[in-house]
């Protein structure tokens, strides 16, 4: 959440000259929990290590270590005095210093590609499987400790279960019983005890004996093995939940490694690199200065605006410039190039496209550059000293700074976004709750069937993966997928669209209501008491509340419901990380949480967006031009605002409901034309009408009425539609096929073919009888027919018609008069 919270230094700013003292330790947040939390040393001489092969091979052989086989034992117990006697061949005086001697200690992929071979060379011991053996039987008796690095390339299936039924088997007998039995067997909980187990056969002790160092070492080298920025951190949480880690231990591991915590002013100017000394110094003065009255967020930004998009881009194009005060072609090449900026976009193929686009933000960057001069010279008024030698006539104009225009064109484009999306609302919202149901159906599906077996989910054929811990099946292409995320993550973006639609709250704002936001109130008037929904401090600093709607309240109770502990019934309490002021929250019970891994986390906006990208896949939702109607989190809160001010809600009121310290941004939100406008509109038109004749607006007659129904009824024909207007005659005399209204249907081109076919007998059957009078009669009529029929192959073949130059031609009074009645229906709809 953007929280404002005010950053004292506690110190006095430091004079352009020198440079403040810096209040935390260099890095991010992840070198300064290393730097509080170094990780135990396990040195080369301990007890186990020390003793003699002979008493190593006893200690074998007794429990806890015997818990095993007769086969399993002697392979163990043969490895072990194998590997001692290869052993017994380096310098050293214990075996953990004779290890690191050896060439096994350099690298995994060594020791299981070239061990058995050098064991076998000192010893005879050839199987490969029983000089592992041996080695995991040392290292869980804590006569080697091998290195995190070490464990993590080195791959062994029987290792998790040695270390938990051999070396702390009440410890995690303790942890297992902490845990969820149905979480216990997953894939992601196996992996946090395989970390566990890691750690103490590369540190020694017990369980109980980690410390959140060893958890940060062993979560580097799990990163520098796998090359991703995150690894699974579960074992870290359950060692927190153990009540094993002191207080001030960070929260969470996940992302430590991503974060950046709050930087100093000086970390602020030098990330981007001023080399002038005094204007560095300048600028981390000043915002020191400015820092107190600035959320981190803001402080931020302004550093950016000052160094990168400044001062750097002018030491970048005029090298050894030291003064603030700008000749007129240094500043206009400036602004020349500050309008635009270098958008870079990575296509398909993997390559990065560059392209040069205006910036957005002009205006709002050289007001922030103005706002640095009139500081200054504001400021060298009142301490000369301090300040005087900086000031220098402000190179941007009041007028560069003004922005009306492009607001104009962001504010019509945001209407026309909410105008578009605020019809499709009510249907988007169902197809959210349609999709988590059809979610929810495909797992119901999955569950019922037997792992391997196939199953029919939404009208595809889907077969469920063999490993029953995990709701997971392949479809008819091969593709892997996850049903019970994909569940989940329907649910979300269901409760997601439910919230913002009935409060019109910030997305951080939802993401950080918690389960004390939902309180009740007694009336003081009639003594009912409601439900009221608490909305935490973001973005101006105001907490407000909103009235739960009975719709608010299912999706609430249902959110509760799903986040709820198992075991416990309580929502649990989670430290989520505050991306915009750097910094991390207190253990809340936050309703907007998930299940990743076993671990809880906090939502993200990204993860938001993403569910509601996968609602729109579901319905295929399109505007008029056929482009995906998309839905972001803000278009609700606008819609939200919209929708109240239009059904008559006071927008002074609107403005205390959403949040906003000014009553202009509540009406920049609402996207309905102003009821002034709207007013004098119909005004004018009620002027216009006092001027035209009053029988023009009679109301008509019952007779009227019903004959102009009617005539739309009798228009309907047997090979088409009549297309004349109302209360004009038929000027062919119902000879239909003849007259150029008649609108063929192209259903009915067979009753055509069979009229032209029997006038072509007619007309063979005049010539042949002598009726010459008839004949002319016929044969318009087959004209007429064989246009009609013409007119449909035109319309389904594409074929262009040549309909020559126009020419005037005297009106009918009967459309006269059709044009007179049009003119005055679309009056009366104006």
């Amino acid at each position: 959440m953007k929280a404002r919270i005010r950053h004292l230094t506690g110190t006095p700013p430091a004079g352009p000259g020198e440079r403040p003292p810096v209040p935390q330790a260099a890095g991010g947040p992840l070198e300064q929990a290393r730097a509080r939390f170094p990780a135990r040393e396990t040195g080369t001489q301990w007890p186990m290590t020390c003793r003699p092969a002979d008493e190593v091979l006893a200690v074998l052989q007794r429990p806890p270590f015997d818990t095993a086989c007769k086969n399993t034992l002697w392979y163990r117990v043969a490895g072990a005095r194998a590997i001692l006697t290869w052993l017994s061949g380096f310098p050293g005086t214990s075996w953990q210093e004779r290890w690191e001697a050896s060439p096994a200690a350099s690298c995994p992929h060594r020791w299981g590609e070239q061990g058995h071979t050098w064991i076998a060379s000192a010893t005879g011991m050839r199987r490969r499987g029983t000089v592992q053996c041996g080695l995991l039987a040392l290292a869980g008796a804590d006569v080697v400790r091998l290195p995190l690095h070490w464990l993590v390339g080195h791959r062994s299936s029987h290792l998790r279960d040695f270390v938990e039924e051999a070396r702390d088997p009440d410890g995690f007998a303790r942890l297992k019983a902490h845990v969820d039995p149905d979480r216990w067997a997953t894939v992601s909980a196996g992996s946090a005890r395989l970390a566990l187990a890691r750690i103490i056969l590369a540190k020694g002790g017990s369980l109980a004996d980690i410390t959140v160092g060893d958890a940060l070492e062993y979560a580097t080298a799990v990163r520098a093995r796998s090359g991703r920025g995150s690894a699974s951190t579960l074992f870290y949480s359950w060692l927190r939940e153990l009540g094993q880690l002191p207080s001030d231990a960070p929260v969470t591991l996940r992302f430590l490694g991503r974060v950046t915590g709050q930087l100093t002013c000086e970390q602020l100017v030098d990330r981007h690199g001023v080399e002038n000394v005094p204007i560095r110094a300048l600028l981390i003065d000043y915002l020191e200065e400015r820092r107190p009255r600035l959320d981190y967020s803001s402080l931020d930004n302004l550093a950016r605006a000052l160094t990168r998009n400044f001062w750097s881009d002018l030491e970048r194009h005029h090298p050894g410039i030291n003064s603030l005060d700008l000749p007129p072609a240094v500043i206009s090449g400036w602004k020349e190039r500050l309008r635009t900026r270098v958008q870079r976009r990575r296509r398909p193929d993997g390559t990065v496209e560059e392209t040069v686009v205006e910036r957005a933000d002009v205006a709002l960057q050289m007001m922030t550059v103005r706002a640095f001069y009139l500081d200054i010279a504001r400021w060298a008024v009142e301490e000369p000293a301090r300040w005087g030698p900086w000031a220098a006539p402000c190179p941007i104009k009041e007028a560069e700074t003004l922005d009306r225009k492009r607001t104009k064109r962001v504010k019509a484009r945001m209407d026309q976004r909410t105008r578009e999306r605020l019809p499709a609302l009510e249907t988007f919202a169902r197809a959210a709750a349609d999709h988590h149901r059809h979610r929810l159906a495909c797992l119901q599906a999955l569950v019922a069937v037997p792992p391997g077996a196939a199953f029919t989910a939404g009208g595809a054929i889907f077969t469920r993966t063999k490993n029953a811990a995990t709701a997971s099946a392949r479809d008819a292409s091969g593709k892997f997928i996850y049903f019970d995320v994909a569940e989940r993550r329907a649910f979300w973006a269901w409760a997601a669209v439910e919230f913002l639609r009935h409060t019109g709250a910030r997305i951080e704002e939802m993401l950080e209501t918690s389960h004390p936001a939902l309180v009740q109130y007694r009336l003081p008037t009639t003594g009912e008491i409601v439900p009221l929904l608490q909305i935490a401090p973001s973005k101006t600093d105001q907490e407000r509340v909103l009235l739960v709607s009975p719709e608010l309240a299912d999706v609430l109770s249902a959110i509760i419901r799903r986040v709820r502990a198992p075991r416990t019934g309580a929502i649990p309490l989670l430290a989520a990380y505050d991306y915009e002021e750097r910094t991390w929250n207190p253990p809340a019970p936050l309703l907007f949480q998930w299940d990743r891994g076993g671990e809880r986390s906090r939502m993200s906006g990204d993860f938001i967006r993403h569910a509601l990208g996968e609602v729109l896949a579901f319905i295929g939702l399109t505007d008029t031009t056929g482009q995906p109607l998309d839905f972001a989190p803000h278009d609700f809160r606008r819609m939200f605002i919209t929708d109240a001010i239009r059904s008559g809600l006071p927008p002074h009121i609107a403005q205390v409901i959403v949040g906003h310290s000014n009553i202009n941004t509540t009406m920049g939100y609402n996207a309905i034309y102003p009821t002034e406008t709207i007013e004098a509109h119909r005004a004018f038109l009620t002027r216009r009408r006092a001027l035209r004749p009053a029988e023009e607006y009679r109301t008509p007659t019952d007779a009227e009425w019903e004959d102009f129904l009617g005539h739309f009824e009798r228009r309907k024909l047997s090979v088409g539609t009549c297309a004349r207007a109302y209360g004009t005659a038929c000027i062919h005399e119902h000879a239909c096929v003849r007259c150029s209204l008649l609108r063929p249907d192209p259903a009915q081109r067979g009753r055509l073919v069979e009229i032209r076919d029997n006038l072509q007998d007619r007309i063979a059957e005049a010539e042949r009888e002598g009726w010459l009078g008839e004949i002319e009669g016929l044969r318009v009529s087959l004209a007429g027919a064989e246009s009609k029929i013409d007119q449909i192959d035109s319309a389904s073949g594409g074929v262009a018609i040549n309909l020559g130059m126009p020419r005037k031609i005297p009106a009918h009074p009967a459309l006269k008069e059709g044009a007179a009645s049009l003119r005055q229906s679309r009056d009366d709809q104006q």
